[in-house]
């Protein structure tokens, strides 16, 4: 989950494209307040005051910044 120049959210998505690289994945980026504005307000209610949020399965892993080791090992326990 993610906003359009939260500075935090851009360095949130580099860091994980490298990270989904090295597992051969691809991460969608779900800007909440685009969401909202196209008549989803859920993303934004449940995220919006902790982004980058990265959601793993459909569940929150982290938020504020991306726990790489945890990510990873999660990441390996679904290979």
């Amino acid at each position: 989950m993610s906003r359009t120049g939260c500075s935090a959210c851009a360095r949130a998505e580099e860091e994980l494209r490298g990270i989904l690289a090295d597992y051969g994945l691809a991460m969608q980026v779900i800007d909440v307040d685009r969401r909202a504005r196209e008549g989803d307000p859920l993303p934004r209610a449940e995220y919006g005051d902790r982004l980058p949020v990265v959601v793993l399965n459909g569940v929150e892993h982290s938020y504020w910044e991306v726990d790489e080791g945890r990510l990873r090992a999660d990441l390996e326990a679904l290979r």
